[in-house]
């Protein structure tokens, strides 16, 4: 059956008869030159794909497909702010948030990217305020700590760039330690507030809504601790407010109606989706990490993907090959599983991330056209920094039953300006690492020699179809390249799939269905209309 009702649909599943049932490693041998064949780079960033299952065939198909499905259109329409998120009716237009000033999106006759410079201009105000040492708490002390309160895309983005650029922090009159807050049982705020001085201390409440209760929770506690910590003074608590609270949201009332004033909010649409956000000023905790220079590098090197993926063909675009050849996996080949392999420290939090990206995303099941799919979407995501899963899941890759595609992800240079001998050594090292280990997963143990005479718990399948992404070095450009790259990849297998990746209703639900039932958390005497085990549960956490 053709999945896709497309003429290249049935071509693929033609063509996976034969090679989906290769080895990875009978393919090089069939093509010493596939990495000549199968890699692709564009500026200072380097796909290799030859450690995948597939041939020049695959992606030329896999291109066709593309074109019949009218991916063409689907990216044109996605950048000129034509409502594609049909469920909310909305535009998607993250790319307009990191597009340079010179350019000009008009909607509703408002250009949205001059209103998004705006906003931009008015953080730049605030982060140079924050480096000066002019932002003072309520005693004339400068802020020098400041946590972001957010959840999901308001605290991932921000946590994790912020995580991967630390040592593009600028030198400041002013240095500024940065905290992140999402946890919504409080532990994690109360913990950090025993060690922060209420006096210097500056909260980012992030939402988009403003009415995210995970968010605002965390919110109220902190407004407590600030007015606790000034009992004594009875400073009112407008001031409080003012001096130690911003909000970056897209509900300026509510923000108002939560105490916030209007010369402390910075603003974005509702056509951001939560997970692309950090280009928007959701981004301020990275600013204040990084400084805006860096900032705007960061949102320079995703607008250079995303002219790189609305401009090239299929069969060179980056982000369309990335994703038809997850199409390919899950699709073709029957890959539920995928792991992303980060080979470097500073990218420790790309997985969680992308978790959020892809999931929350693809992770569906009905069509645009209200129909329910009869084939997979989004595979499960998972993973962790390179070395350290060596010696967690590893095992499962290499000798497991499961099948599972791998992203490893890795930097060319580093320490370059390093006088450590050892420091450039160990990332020799890690570099080793990474390249050894897809090559095993894809190769097999075809690569040691003698192997065939190892006993079984010794041998090694292979046939895991690995993507190599090499970066030349990681710097705000570069890491803007590789987040946008995901984000299109996404966009992509979405329209492969007809399915809006923009909404989030399962999302939704969780927080409805968790608001319904706090009234039974907190009187037992109202769980009567639940389930049986709800009930039951809730009367356990009573007794």
């Amino acid at each position: 059956m053709n999945l896709f009702k497309k003429e290249a649909g049935t071509d693929l599943q033609e063509h996976s008869l034969t090679v989906g049932k290769q080895h990875i490693s009978n393919l090089f041998k069939q093509n010493p030159n596939r990495f000549e064949e199968l890699s692709f780079s564009f500026g200072d960033m380097l796909l290799d794909f030859s450690k995948q299952r597939v041939t020049k065939k695959t992606i030329k198909l896999l291109s066709t497909l593309a074109e019949q499905c009218d991916l063409k259109k689907w990216i044109n329409d996605l950048y000129s702010g034509v409502k594609i998120n049909t469920s909310e009716d909305r535009p998607a237009l993250h790319t307009a948030l990191r597009s340079p000033r010179t350019l000009s999106l008009q909607l509703n006759n408002e250009d949205v990217i001059q209103q998004v410079h705006e906003n931009l201009d008015r953080m730049e105000t605030l982060v140079e305020k924050f480096h000066s040492g002019q932002w003072l708490g309520y005693t004339g002390s400068p802020i020098n700590t400041v946590v972001n309160i957010g959840v999901g895309g308001s605290d991932l983005g921000p946590f994790m760039t912020s995580k991967a650029l630390t040592e593009f922090t600028p030198s400041s009159k002013n240095k500024i330690e940065l905290h992140f807050v999402s946890s919504m049982d409080g532990s994690h705020l109360s913990n950090l507030l025993e060690t922060l001085d209420p006096c210097r201390t500056l909260f980012i409440i992030s939402s988009k809504s403003f009415s995210t209760i995970d968010t605002l929770a965390n919110a109220a506690n902190a407004r407590e601790w600030i007015k606790q910590a000034d009992q004594h003074a009875n400073t009112p608590e407008e001031l409080l407010i003012k001096q130690h609270f911003i909000g970056v949201s897209a509900s300026p009332e509510k923000m108002i109606q939560w105490g916030i004033p209007s010369s402390n909010h910075l603003y974005f649409w509702d056509w951001t989706g939560g997970r692309y956000s950090l280009w928007s000023t959701i981004g301020l905790p990275i600013a204040l990490r990084i400084g805006m220079q860096n900032f705007r590098e960061l949102l320079a090197g995703a607008h250079e993907m995303d002219n790189h993926f609305k401009e090239s063909p299929f069969d060179q675009n980056l982000p369309v090959l990335l994703a038809m050849i997850g199409i390919w996996n899950i699709n073709f080949l029957g890959i539920t599983a995928h792991a992303i392999l980060p080979y470097d420290g500073r990218l420790s939090h790309l997985p969680s991330y992308l978790e959020q990206l892809e999931m929350e995303s693809n992770g569906k099941c009905i069509s645009r056209q209200n129909e329910t799919l009869n084939f997979n979407t989004c595979p499960i995501l998972w993973g962790e920094i390179g070395t350290n899963a060596q010696h967690a899941f590893y095992q499962l890759l290499h000798q497991g039953t499961l099948p599972v595609m791998c992203d490893f992800i890795a930097c060319s240079k580093r320490y370059e300006n390093s006088n450590s001998n050892e420091l450039k050594r160990q990332h020799q090292l890690n570099l080793s690492n990474c390249l050894a280990q897809s090559q095993i997963l894809a190769l097999g143990d075809s690569v040691i020699e003698n192997a065939e005479n190892s006993p079984l718990y010794k041998r090694y399948r292979g046939n895991q179809p690995c993507t190599t992404i090499l970066l030349e070095r990681l710097t705000p450009h570069t890491f803007g390249m590789l987040i946008a790259l995901y984000e299109h990849k996404v966009f992509v297998q979405s329209v492969i799939w007809d399915i809006n990746p923009f909404d989030q209703w399962g999302v939704e639900l969780g927080k409805t269905i968790a608001t319904n039932l706090l009234p039974a958390i907190e009187d037992p005497s109202r769980i009567n209309e639940l389930d049986n085990s709800t009930r039951g549960l809730i009367s356990h956490i009573h007794r």
